[in-house]
């Protein structure tokens, strides 16, 4: 019989300290909850030999497949400003990396398969409903074409842990371009190790970034590529209304990808101050701050790879401070574009970010529903007769008409039709997101009555969250009073 992956893994040949051989601690009785099948394609791996019990010893952590080089990766980080000089993957297990059908590499890891060298007294262990949250909004984000770690598989594990009550276990097959992060250039920087941190940055800058490779400066290119890269994927995040939660280095990836769905959470009503996570106590994380939060991550990294930057170290802050300088100007560009977008405009005009500059104000000082809002815009842009439904959205309705006026006036100066103005607004001003109320509705019926339709269904759904979908339609709808998520919460 073939493998079922065909691995090749690069991480694992780097030198010994850069990660700790483990393998996978065994659970009792693993059972599937769900393979995704249009990723194992990609992949060029059999869903259901995955989905066999050969496969689901596999996506337990039970048996180890061939080829793989089972691994613990090594990496510090700063959380909530603080730096903590040995953080490391405490519950997750690097398994190894293939090679898509589209020629990507790519990691897979068993998250919440046991303890590890950097598990730190943890137990190395996840529970059910952060393994089916991270399922959940790390496809979506996929399906809204922002870049993200995503989920090949989750199994339960037949056994418990223990949180604030006992909770059900999981593993989570995740699948990433690849783990590094800005906390695993820390870890070596805080050690003073020059060799690794060359070692890593030629690493990362081949397999990320290869077309910047052989420039004369690897680290100053990487530099380069990752600020470009983490300003773009913010720049997303807003546009979808999306919190991370939890932006600390170790989870600010070189690649440019979203990762780790802890106690991450979408705008309801549109508010630049919201904030979900039940640890980020004073609004570090909050929506409008993710940008700033950004730049100060990528200062760290440039921090950490400041040796390699140039020999003198004034030259090399010269050099750092210039790119991270220029993050601001890259953000403003990228998230321009977002905004032009979802307002249906193509053309660069001066005074179009003040035109949706001033929306946001309006909107957020009616409260007004992030998704829905920009939604129901795709149909005035078709025709003004559904001003008047929207403006119903605000607390003054004239709020919306006196600025739907001077929008009309812009889009006077485009040359799309009406119907194709607003087609092109419904591919990027999605219909469904994954709200957090039906988030949490389907972790509840999940862990509470191993009712798992819910979550069938948000995954179904959000795998199109451009398209109407008119008989799921209650999904769409932001929460009632009682239905308000608040707070999110850490997995771990």
């Amino acid at each position: 019989m073939t493998n079922a992956f065909s691995f090749d893994n690069s991480y694992a040949r780097l030198p010994g300290h850069f990660h700790a051989r483990i393998a996978p601690t065994s659970v009792q009785a693993p059972k599937l909850v769900k393979v995704n099948r249009g990723l194992a394609e990609l992949l060029g791996i059999d869903a259901d030999r995955l989905a066999s019990p050969e496969g689901v010893a596999w996506l337990s952590g039970n048996a180890v497949p061939e080829g793989a080089e089972p691994v613990a990766l090594a990496y510090a980080g700063h959380q909530f400003g603080h730096f903590v000089p040995q953080l490391g993957d405490g519950r997750a297990i690097l398994l190894g990396e293939v090679i898509g059908k589209d020629g990507v590499r790519r990691d897979i890891q068993l998250k919440g398969a046991g303890r590890t060298p950097f598990s730190r007294g943890g137990d190395g262990r996840a529970a059910l409903g952060p393994v089916l949250r991270e399922y959940v909004v790390s496809e979506a984000m996929a399906a809204l074409g922002i870049p993200t770690t995503r989920a090949l598989a989750a199994v339960v594990t037949g056994e418990h842990v223990a949180r604030e009550v006992m909770l059900p276990g999981a593993v989570l097959t995740r699948v990433a371009s690849s783990h590094l992060r800005v906390g695993t250039f820390e870890f070596f920087a805080a050690r003073d190790d020059r060799k690794a941190l060359e070692t890593l940055t030629s690493y990362a800058l081949a397999r990320h970034y290869p077309e910047q490779a052989g420039t004369g400066n690897d680290a100053l290119a990487l530099l380069e590529r990752v600020i470009r890269a983490q300003a773009e994927l913010v720049a997303r995040w807003l546009g979808v209304g999306f919190i991370h939660g939890v932006m600390n280095t170790d989870n600010t990836s070189i690649s440019g990808e979203t990762i780790d769905y802890g106690p991450c959470a979408f705008l309801d009503e549109y508010d630049p101050r919201k904030k979900f996570s039940s640890i980020d106590r004073g609004g570090r994380y909050a929506f409008a701050n993710q940008p700033r939060i950004a730049q100060w991550n990528l200062t760290r990294l440039a921090e950490a790879i400041l040796p390699l930057l140039a020999e003198e170290e004034e030259k090399a802050v010269e050099l750092a401070t210039e790119r991270l300088n220029g993050f601001v100007a890259l953000f403003e560009q990228a998230h321009a574009r977002v905004l032009r977008a979802k307002l249906g405009l193509v053309r660069e005009e001066e005074g179009d970010m003040q035109l949706a500059s001033d929306l946001l104000e309006r909107m957020a000082a009616s409260s007004v529903d992030y998704t829905l809002f920009f939604r129901r815009l795709c149909d005035s842009a078709q025709s003004s007769d559904a001003d008047a439904r929207i403006g119903r959205m605000f607390a003054d309705p004239g709020a919306f008409l006196e600025w739907a006026e001077r929008w009309r006036q812009r889009l006077a100066k485009e040359v799309a039709e009406p119907v194709a103005r607003a087609e092109a607004m419904r591919q990027v001003n999605p219909a469904f997101i994954p709200r957090n109320h039906r988030v949490e509705e389907m972790i509840r019926a999940a862990v509470e009555r191993d009712d798992f339709a819910p979550f069938e269904t948000l995954v179904r759904v959000l795998a199109r969250p451009f398209d109407d979908q008119p008989e799921f339609e209650s999904l769409r709808e932001p929460p009632l009073p009682e239905e308000r998520v608040e707070r999110t919460f850490c997995g771990t």
